[in-house]
């Protein structure tokens, strides 16, 4: 399967864009005693009692990980140690930093982030102007819900998914399909109160967002889409909105940010627009 392009260390890359970034950690890189030891010391009293609603183990070791993973990750680009970052939510349910009166003690005044997991794996995508939004899916989901997901897609993209063999390349269609539709309705800070079946990708047959149809409601935007396979079977998708004058390097950090290991560095495709 392709990826996006590799960057060649010497080409200039345009001042104006900042990297996009991406932090794709499993649970594993976080041992559960120290996620526990992190989470205690960490997260504020809203999250310490949503964990501790959780009846099962591995849903709250993943809780646990997950928002390690956004308060340290919070903390290498803004400044703000980890403990003291102050997270809200809209009314649809997007987090946001809350930033302080005198500004971010780090990295310029903007800052936009967003999170995914499933399946013992959580992404974190981190962009300093405009928006952005990711989701990850595990392709060894089974069959649970797919039939519902495909009924809530565009005529044609159904009919795309209709064309593969049913199994494992008609449920890899699935969910690039709805990896991409979730990343980009929580770039727009809607989520699933956008309805799927407004908007219309039409993508490669091997990986490759070709055009993008958005809802009427869209203003002229320039979105770029990323599809990504950071392990085998584990599909993740990036929505992220440019300016005209930018074009962003992806930084692909693997694991929880305990060292400055250097990223994959990835070009991010050019915006797409509507079937021709």
């Amino acid at each position: 399967m392709t990826s996006p392009a590799p960057v060649d260390p010497t080409e200039r890359v345009p001042q104006a864009a900042a990297p996009v970034k991406l932090w794709f950690c499993p649970n594993e890189a976080l041992g559960p005693a120290i996620a526990t030891v992190l989470a205690t010391n960490w997260l504020d009293e809203e999250e310490q009692e949503t964990a501790g609603r959780f009846l099962f183990d591995r849903d709250r070791r993943q809780y646990l990980v997950a928002h390690a993973l956004v308060r340290r990750v919070l903390a290498l680009e803004s400044g703000i140690p980890e403990a003291e970052a102050v997270l809200w939510r809209s009314s649809r349910g997007r987090p946001f930093l809350r930033k302080p009166v005198e500004g971010l003690p780090r990295g310029g005044r903007e800052l936009d982030f967003n999170l995914s997991h499933a399946g013992g794996y959580n992404l974190l995508g981190v962009v300093r102007r405009h928006r952005i939004g990711v989701d990850v899916e595990r392709l060894d989901r089974g069959d649970r819900g797919l039939d519902a997901i495909v009924e809530s897609f565009a005529p044609q993209e159904i009919a795309w998914v209709a064309q593969a063999a049913p199994g494992r390349a008609r449920d890899r269609r699935v969910l690039r399909l709805w990896t991409l539709k979730e990343a980009y309705a929580k770039a727009r800070g809607i989520g699933l109160g956008l309805a799927f079946d407004s908007f219309v990708f039409t993508l490669a047959d091997d990986r490759g967002v070709l055009a993008f149809q958005p809802p009427d409601d869209e203003p002229p935007r320039r979105w770029r889409f990323a599809e990504l396979e950071p392990e085998p079977g584990v599909l993740v998708a990036v929505t992220v909105m440019t300016g005209p004058d930018e074009d962003p390097v992806l930084h692909l950090h693997h694991g929880f940010p305990w060292s400055r290991e250097a990223p994959r560095r990835l070009r991010l495709p050019q915006p797409v627009g509507a079937p021709g």
